[in-house]
């Protein structure tokens, strides 16, 4: 009796040990020995012996004196940007162009696998219209079959919770949505939090503050559509008033500006591939062996309560969009409850408005978790 009580002690254990070693035990590396600026110039800033970043968004007034481009974010968002202008003058009686200037990093390598993490201090106060996007893409590579794994932080009015989302595709299958909305159980703004993402050959999860809030598992349904190329990890901050705050109803007031969201605590953990050669630049075995895969069963009961308590949306409940869900889908009936309750629209047989519905981004109101 002793032994076996020994052996579920030392299970228990070994448990554990997986489950705080997602982050904990992950090197954390300087900005300029992973990343590099991919927008905004001067916003943005390195803090804390390279350990720190700051990513803002502001408005800027000068007359053009050049030429303006248009740069394509790869999350679907363009910004304005200005190759060369000069300050306003009381004696010059030119007209005077505002731009609106978000900015980002790129991570210096393409990575096939591996455990992003970031912690993140979101701007506060009125944040309608702002994303902050932190993301794993090759859309610069692949523009007609990229991929992508998306946190997404959508920002809201006065006295409104930031809205967290996440978001999946492979192979350009934009056309099938498989966004996720949640509040969280803390201001976003107030402190740092961690997210991280969790990519292998056969699933991808998302976690916030070491707590799994998502699965995706592979299926031989999803095809081409599960991520499976060469990626970078981005981080952005911009200017999305056009569908980003119930739809483009309340959009960036630079009133409040600059938008500062603080990036720290960077790791980048996987096999970087050499984008020409596309051969792993590491030992594939050593790197597989150091990303863990899998949800214990201790972290499964919190993303279900976590899921239980503070989605708002999710893809595969909305009978809206889709009359039948998408194959890889896995009904959770309590989940679908819940989402019924909330939006019995959306995720019910209710009543459907007339017109277009767009997805709903509705700040969470739900009770606080522990975890």
């Amino acid at each position: 009796m002793g032994g076996s009580h020994m052996g579920f002690f030392l299970f228990c254990s070994l448990l554990f040990v997986l489950a705080s070693a997602s982050s904990t035990n992950l090197p954390i590396i300087p900005f300029d020995e992973g990343y590099t600026p991919l927008f905004g110039d001067s916003n943005l800033v390195i803090h804390r012996d390279g350990k720190s970043v700051h990513l803002s968004l502001d408005e800027r007034t000068g007359f053009l004196f050049l030429l303006s481009f248009t740069f394509k974010n790869l999350c679907g968002g363009s910004v304005e940007m200005v190759i060369f202008w000069l300050k306003p003058s009381p004696f010059w009686s030119f007209h005077f162009w505002v731009v609106f200037a978000g900015s980002g990093f790129v991570s210096h390598d393409l990575y096939l696998h591996g455990y992003f993490s970031a912690s993140i201090k979101l701007p506060a106060d009125y944040t309608a219209g702002v994303v902050v996007a932190f993301y794993m893409s090759n859309g610069d590579m692949f523009r007609n079959n990229h991929d992508e794994i998306d946190f997404e932080f959508l920002g809201n009015i006065r006295g409104r919770d930031w809205r967290i989302q996440t978001n999946v595709y492979g192979n350009g299958s934009t056309s099938i949505g498989r966004e996720e909305r949640y509040g969280l159980w803390f201001d976003p703004a107030e402190d740092f939090h961690q997210y991280s993402i969790l990519w292998t050959d056969s699933q991808i999860i998302f976690y916030v503050d070491n707590i799994p809030i998502r699965e995706v598992t592979r299926t031989e349904s999803m095809g081409g559509d599960f991520p499976s190329k060469p990626m970078t990890l981005y981080a952005t901050i911009w200017d999305a008033s056009d569908w980003a705050t119930n739809g483009g109803k309340y959009r960036v007031n630079y009133k409040y500006a600059p938008y500062v969201a603080e990036f720290s605590d960077l790791v980048l953990h996987g096999c970087a591939i050499d984008p020409i050669e596309n051969v792993a630049k590491c030992d594939n075995t050593q790197s597989s062996e150091a990303i863990l895969s899998g949800i214990t069963p201790v972290q499964r009961i919190k993303m279900e309560n976590f899921r239980k308590k503070h989605m708002t949306y999710s893809y595969c409940y909305d009978k809206v969009r889709y009359k039948v869900p998408p194959s890889e889908c896995v009904i959770n009936s309590r989940e679908a409850d819940r989402l019924r309750k909330f939006d019995p629209v959306t995720f019910g047989s209710g009543r459907r408005h007339h017109g277009k519905r767009h997805p709903h981004n509705r700040g969470s109101q739900m009770e606080a978790a522990s975890f």
